[in-house]
C-alpha cells in the first residue's frame, strides 16, 4: 500500500490527505512562482483527481493568469499565509500541492524543471533534471 501523502499549512489551520499518486513533481521557474516563494522556483506534486483529496479548514483563494496564460486559483492559509496548493481554471479536476507543505517533503521527487527560461543563475537546480523552457507538450 502507497503511504499516503498529508500535509497543511504552517499552523495547521489547512490539512490535506491523499492515498493517490502524482501524475507530476515538478520545480516552476515562472515569475509567479518565484514571487510567491520568494525565492527562484515553486515545487509542486500534481494530482489528477481533485476530487480524491482531502482537503480540512478554509482557504483563501487568488486568481493569477500564469506565464502560460491559463488561470491559476492559488489556496493559502488566512491566518500563517502558508501556500497550500493550486488548481487550474482549464482542467479543475488537477490539484497541486506545494512540496514545503508535505509533512514528510522526502516524499517528494521532482522530474522536471517548467519555465527555466525564467531561472536565475543563483537558483540552482539538479542539473540531471529535464527542463523546459515553458510547459512541456501535453
Amino acid at each position: 500500500m502507497t503511504k499516503p501523502y498529508t500535509g497543511g499549512c504552517a499552523c495547521g489551520a489547512i490539512r490535506y490527505e491523499t492515498s493517490s499518486e502524482p501524475i507530476v513533481e515538478i520545480h516552476c521557474q515562472c515569475r509567479d512562482c518565484q514571487k510567491r516563494s520568494g525565492t527562484g522556483h515553486g515545487s509542486y506534486l500534481t494530482f489528477p483527481q481533485r476530487a480524491d483529496v482531502t482537503i480540512t479548514g478554509d482557504a483563501k483563494n487568488w486568481r493569477v493568469a500564469g506565464d502560460s496564460g491559463n488561470e491559476k486559483v492559488h489556496a493559502f492559509c488566512p491566518t500563517c499565509g502558508t501556500p497550500v496548493y493550486l488548481t487550474f481554471a482549464a482542467t479543475p479536476e488537477l490539484i497541486a500541492v506545494h512540496a514545503t507543505s508535505l509533512d514528510d517533503p522526502s516524499q517528494f521527487n521532482p522530474q522536471m524543471v517548467t519555465y527555466s527560461i525564467r531561472g536565475n543563475a543563483w537558483d540552482t537546480i539538479d542539473s540531471s533534471l529535464q527542463k523546459f523552457d515553458r510547459m512541456p507538450p501535453g
